[in-house]
């Protein structure tokens, strides 16, 4: 019979699985991402155990390495003390006459719904470093941002 009429394995035709992508560049974290973090591995490490479909157990066992690899690889960042934003910063600005507040936390801790905006944005980029009453460029306008407030988040340091 012709090899173009045999039927293959299903498993021939099926995409590969790759690692789930880990952010370039430092993992910086509050406080509560680190305990969010293990929180993450536990909770997937009770699924694993409760799951005897093998497909399931490979798509649980690829997001724990994700976990496990961010768990180890996280560097708590203490809020500034100094005024500055930095991580775990409450910020109130300004820009093109709109406020807004937003707290800088790590890359997998943020959620943009609520506020909550990584570190490696470009807004949170622009405000780093800052203080309140300053204005800092962004995205190409000199003094597009006013800064109004920076105060530490205590929900991030918690």
């Amino acid at each position: 019979m012709s090899v173009a009429f045999r039927r293959e394995g299903d498993d021939e035709h099926k995409e590969p699985e790759y690692e789930l992508p880990i952010a370039v560049g430092p993992n910086w974290v509050t406080v509560r991402g680190l305990r969010r973090l293990g929180e993450a591995v536990t909770r997937i490490e009770a699924e694993i155990a409760g799951t005897t479909e093998e497909e399931a157990r490979k798509k649980l066992q690829r997001r724990l390495r994700y976990f496990h690899t961010r768990q180890s690889t996280a560097e708590v960042q203490a809020p500034p003390t100094d005024g500055s934003v930095g991580i775990g910063s409450r910020v109130t600005y300004r820009l093109s006459k709109a406020e807004k507040t937003i707290t800088i936390v790590g890359g997998d801790e943020a959620d943009p719904d609520h506020g909550h905006i990584a570190f490696s944005a470009p807004i949170a980029r622009a405000l780093m470093g800052a203080e309140a009453g300053e204005r800092v460029e962004y995205q190409g306008r000199e003094d597009a941002i006013t800064i109004l407030t920076v105060e530490v988040d205590p929900e991030v340091m918690a």
